[in-house]
């Protein structure tokens, strides 16, 4: 049994010779001074050859220009079929496409915006739709009754690693400088069915968490049995001092005692 080889077309020389024309085709686009050094030709095919350039843009860096030429059968003329830019080795490339349903982040569904679920989402398991007379009415409204699908085993522990790990989570430095816990506060609201045990809402208007899901663990400021300490008032010192006198020697008090009232130099006062 022999081997099939494959056949390589030979370079046309007509074609390999046509470097000025494949020079030109490029500048017909860009300034000269983007093109660089002529590379090398690569045969694509009988007659057809691709002609690569450097490329001088500093914008791409590492890329080549590629222009491949062809020429009819029996032709003589060399014609220009295709100009392009590839990258070359240690051109710069944007990372790897990937699906927007892999990008999507917690927070970036906005207005309007529809995220349609996976049938095969290993978050959500198959709900009951009929139900016998003697069932467990909790049992019905655990597993939600008339829907599609409900929450998974595997959909609520991600939720409560998610949830417990994060900022409304027993391990941040608001939950660090509360008086106690979430479980303990008045405002707390736990959660129905088996994430009562460990979640609630806050209704504390005032709280940084009202209205969001935090862990019975967490904790604020705004705890319903915070206590509030009397301001203590720190006496200062006087600006003047009321509350002591200066001893003077006897002969400067006698001195001025009688230098104060002079009465030689006294003024009448009107009368007789």
């Amino acid at each position: 049994m022999s081997r099939t080889r494959s056949r390589t077309a030979p370079l046309d020389p007509a074609c390999v010779a046509a470097v000025d024309l494949a020079r030109s085709a490029i500048e017909e686009n860009v300034r000269p001074d983007e093109v660089g050094e002529h590379l090398g030709v690569e045969g694509e095919g009988e007659r057809v050859v691709t002609h690569y350039f450097v490329c001088l843009d500093r914008a791409y860096r590492g890329w080549r220009w590629a222009v491949t030429v062809a020429r009819a059968s029996r032709a003589r003329n060399v014609t220009v079929s295709e100009v392009v830019l590839l990258p070359g080795a240690g051109a710069l490339l944007p990372p790897e496409w990937v699906p927007w349903s892999e990008r999507l982040r917690p927070g970036d569904l906005g207005v309007g915006d529809l995220l349609p679920t996976a049938a095969d989402d290993d978050r959500l398991a198959p709900g009951y739709t009929e139900t016998e007379d003697d069932s467990d009415p909790q049992m019905i409204l655990e597993y939600g009754l008339g829907r599609a699908r409900v929450l998974s085993p595997i959909g609520r522990d991600r939720a409560v690693r998610r949830w417990h790990s994060g900022d409304s989570g027993p391990h941040t430095p608001l939950a660090h400088a509360a008086p106690a816990q979430c479980s303990t506060c008045g405002f707390y609201w736990p959660l129905a069915g088996v994430l009562g045990a460990g979640f609630g809402v806050c209704t504390n208007e005032y709280a940084p968490d009202d209205g969001r899901v935090v862990a019975a663990d967490h904790g604020c400021g705004a705890h319903s049995e915070a206590a509030v300490l009397p301001h203590q008032v720190e006496p200062t010192s006087p600006i003047l001092d009321d509350l002591a006198y200066d001893h003077l020697p006897e002969e400067s008090a006698e001195a001025d005692m009688a230098g104060s009232v002079d009465e030689t130099d006294a003024e009448p006062l009107g009368h007789s």
